[in-house]
């Protein structure tokens, strides 16, 4: 299975309905496996710097190939990494970046979205993974 532009326009399709269900104007992205911009959305009313958030969560979570939340907990100031957030042009370490995965596991890409609460981009990136059934 390949990230296909249709299949990155399909996420960013399903996060935006999904977007909209909760009342969020938000910026999506969707990055292939080298962190690359593939498909983005900026629904209307959306933050003009919720666009940058987007693609940095999307960056991040293809970057170290996890969820950008998960970040945080090694680049705390009390962790092991503290700092790393600085590295690779900016990271984002709150929710919002989720890899998209093949069944087998394989990294296809990622999703960043931004725009809402935190919870709430995190809710819009899960629900744009589902969209493709993948895990």
């Amino acid at each position: 299975m390949t990230l296909t532009l249709d299949l990155a326009e399909k996420v960013v399709r399903a996060g935006r309905e999904h977007a909209s269900t909760l009342g969020v104007a938000a910026c999506l992205v969707v990055c292939d496996a080298a962190g690359h911009l593939k498909a983005f959305g900026r629904m209307d009313r959306a933050w003009l710097g919720a666009i940058d958030v987007a693609l940095r969560k999307a960056k991040t979570s293809v970057l170290f190939e996890a969820e950008t939340q998960l970040i945080w907990e090694v680049s705390r100031p009390d962790a092991q990494a503290h700092g790393l957030e600085s590295s690779n042009g900016g990271l984002i370490t709150f929710g919002g970046g989720i890899p998209l995965r093949t069944a087998a596991g394989e990294l296809l890409g990622a999703v960043g979205v931004s725009g809402g609460q935190v919870a709430q981009d995190y809710a819009i990136a899960q629900a744009a993974i589902k969209a493709l059934g993948l895990p």
